[in-house]
């Protein structure tokens, strides 16, 4: 950017979009002008950005000692006595303090006392951020019949036109959820002829008799809309309705007229600045932050035409019920939000200060994404996003306690420059490198009166746990890293933390993404696993696998299990600390090639979007065209670990160049149809993306940690500057 793209503000050089936007579209209405915001800031980055700066360099030192040591014990036999010993003297494992439980207050029920299913959008997509947003509600009907979730062949197939057969079969899925989770007196919700409530109590007409539930209390309201008459039901603090309507098509396929069941599905939702998104420069992070504040304002619209109609999507608003009592209450129509800030590491133009160096960009996160929400804060009537008062930052990649602990004064310090009580930031950390991993006490220790969230990322925590150990030894082939001994330590010994640090009813404890968005069947049958492994909250990629997920949460609950989880042994630090190495396991040609190029070409797809099309999360078809959410987290795995294989020489740099080439051709072969798409295969020595991607591979040993974002953000600016 040019000198005349920005006005000076202070000692701080802001563009003028963003410098516009904070101006004319975030302080209206607050008791702030231009000058206190970015009088702040410019404090706020002379005392932190140089630590800031200080935690990268530790972290780029204490890498090199990890490759010192691991070049000086090749060919040795793995020994994790000496090699904690050996983290402990450099400072990457530190010393456990005493016990405590984190001191958290003013947190939503849907973060600390209700278990449920949480989306994760990127918030740079306006239509995406409503739809999560959103997504509190969702029809269970809709969910059975648009997936897999029952079967798409012979007769159930979906076909063009409504399927009478298939409708059956949802409507008798749907009677059996409604039997696990508001289970009647006797008999079953599928023979029921009707429903009614009198005197302040709900019952079922089975062969002419009235059957109460087994557990009255679960009825809690009543409602009159367009759809039909709605009863409301409560199970493991999560509310389902059921929509009777004799006279629609679909409900007189019931027996009851059970129209639709409308579960309560994405409890919260992180609207993402970081892996998800493209955000290179100030004009991407002026969309962000705008997008945030409609969410915040409660005012976001975004317009699209579908089957050639123009539409406009917007917030829902609080749905009211009518309660046995007779008075009315209202529920929240939205999910409650979170925003994940950008970690540590990474810089953007948008503000320059000192010497015209970029801003820290989660230092402006921060000030930008709270200065947002403080229009939330200040509602005093309508939907909000936090009734209890507070805004939610969820903060990535950082390692180790001190850096948790320049995140807790970094919130502290905007706190103060917006006039906010003491922690009314909270922040949720994510559990996603291993130097956190390994010291997670400590790191919630360092936050511990903000703390509301932990959360085992697979893939980044994958990706790191490929770096840190890159010269120890060529790693497993990936679907095999998932089954090495650290991974379920790793999962387990973040729950254990999160339990013995007081998290169970205060915060919530989370785990991954289900990745594979058209494959609900497998998503229904193999994600309670996340509830039995102690999760209150599990991540899933639409507001379609939210309703199927939450039926999950009225299956188990979760703080039952969390208090059985408490009693067991702690995971194993030494299982944690083991790398996921091949230790002279022999790999056939076939096996080393098929890893190689199923890793291009997952590199490739995601990339070829990212770079080209500004694009940081989508379904990216994998070599066998199955199609998988991809974001910033896979792509690191995916180029970490053919940089470990190419360093260790289980490939050549050639064999990988011609990896990258025929997997191009393959995948411009799947973007076919995209018309905004450019070909690798045309002319590969002109492709940003191919050259970005080829980048990512070749210098991958070389990245920070092995992150993605210096190579990608350089190339997407080079590929904007070119277009």
């Amino acid at each position: 950017m040019r000198a005349s793209d920005y006005v000076e503000i202070g000692n701080l050089k802001v563009a003028k979009p963003l410098a516009a936007l904070v101006e004319d579209e975030i302080l209206p209405g607050l008791n702030f002008d231009p000058d206190q915001v970015w009088g702040a800031f410019e404090k706020i980055l002379a005392d932190l950005a140089p630590r800031n700066k200080d935690l990268l360099a530790k972290r780029e030192k204490i890498q090199q000692q990890i490759d010192d040591y691991h070049r000086a014990h090749q060919g040795a036999p793995w020994d994790a006595k000496n090699y904690k010993k050996f983290l402990k003297m450099i400072g990457y494992l530190v010393a456990e303090g005493a016990d405590f439980e984190i001191g958290t207050q003013n947190v939503d029920d849907e973060i600390a006392k209700v278990a449920g299913p949480q989306l994760v959008v990127p918030v740079m997509n306006a239509r995406f951020a409503l739809n999560a947003a959103n997504a509190r509600w969702g029809s269970l009907y809709d969910g059975l019949y648009g997936t897999d979730a029952i079967s798409t062949e012979g007769e159930l197939a979906p076909g063009k036109n409504y399927n009478e057969k298939r409708g059956a079969e949802v409507i008798a899925r749907a009677a059996a959820f409604l039997d696990q989770a508001i289970p009647l007196a006797k008999g079953t919700h599928g023979a029921a002829t009707s429903y009614q409530h009198k005197d302040e109590q709900f019952c079922a007409i089975i062969d002419g008799e009235e059957v109460a539930l087994k557990n009255p209390d679960q009825f809690v309201g009543t409602r009159e809309t367009r759809d039909g008459q709605g009863y409301l039901f409560v199970n493991n603090g999560l509310h389902v309705e059921v929509v009777i309507n004799k006279d629609d098509p679909i409900g007189q396929q019931s027996g009851a007229g059970v129209k639709d069941v409308i579960v309560e599905a994405a409890l919260t939702t992180i609207q993402d600045c970081e892996d998800s998104v493209a955000a290179v420069d100030a004009e991407d992070k002026t969309i962000v932050y705008r997008n945030w504040l409609g969410l915040m304002k409660g005012d976001l619209q975004s317009s699209f035409t579908k089957n050639g109609k123009e539409m406009v999507r917007s917030l829902n608003g609080d749905l009211t019920f009518t309660g046995t009592d007779g008075k009315d209450f209202s529920l929240p129509g939205r999910s409650l939000m979170l925003v994940r800030n950008v970690g540590h590491l990474m810089t953007n133009n948008a503000v320059l200060y000192a010497n015209d160096e970029e801003v820290p960009e989660g230092m402006l996160d921060a000030m930008i994404t709270v200065l947002c929400a403080l229009h939330d804060l200040n509602k005093s009537d309508g939907p909000r996003n936090s009734r209890a008062g507070s805004i939610y930052i969820v903060k990535p990649k950082m390692h180790g306690p001190e850096e948790a602990a320049l995140t807790d004064e970094l919130f502290d310090r905007v706190e103060d420059a917006y006039n906010l009580p003491r922690h009314t930031i909270k922040v949720g950390v994510m559990d996603e490198e291993r130097r956190t991993t390994v010291n997670l006490k400590e790191c919630i220790r360092a936050v511990k009166d903000r703390v509301v969230f932990i959360n085992t990322g697979f893939l980044d925590r994958t990706g790191d746990e490929i770096h840190t150990s890159m010269l120890a030894g060529p790693v497993l082939p990936k679907g095999d890293i998932k089954g090495a001994k650290w991974l379920t330590a790793y999962e387990n010994w973040n729950v254990d933390t999160g339990l013995e640090t007081g998290f169970s009813k205060k915060a919530q404890i989370g785990k991954g993404m289900w990745a594979m968005p058209d494959e609900m069947a497998k998503m229904l049958d193999t994600k309670t696993d996340h509830l039995k492994a102690g999760a209150n909250c599990a991540w899933v990629p639409s507001p379609t696998a939210a309703v199927l997920h939450a039926t999950h949460y009225h299956q188990i609950d979760v703080f039952d299990v969390q208090a059985q989880l408490k009693q067991r042994e702690k995971a194993a630090l030494d299982d944690i600390l083991t790398p996921p190495l091949l230790e002279g396991r022999n790999l056939s040609e076939d096996e080393v090639q098929n890893e190689l190029e199923n890793n291009a070409q997952g590199i490739l797809g995601y990339v070829v979007r990212w770079i080209d099309q500004g694009v940081g999360c989508s379904k990216v078809p994998d070599i066998h065209d199955v199609g998988l959410m991809e974001d910033r987290a896979t792509l690191r795995i995916s180029a970490q670990h053919i940089a470990n294989w190419l360093l260790h020489g289980l490939v050549t740099e050639d064999q990988v160049r011609e990896a990258m080439k025929k997997m191009a051709k393959k995948v411009d072969a799947q973007n076919a149809d995209d018309p905004a798409y450019k070909p690798m295969a045309d002319n590969f020595d002109r492709s940003v993306a191919f050259a970005a991607a080829c980048e990512l591979v070749f210098e991958g040993k070389n990245q920070p940690s092995g992150y993605t974002e210096p190579i990608l953000h350089r190339r997407r600016l080079e590929a904007k500057a070119k277009a």
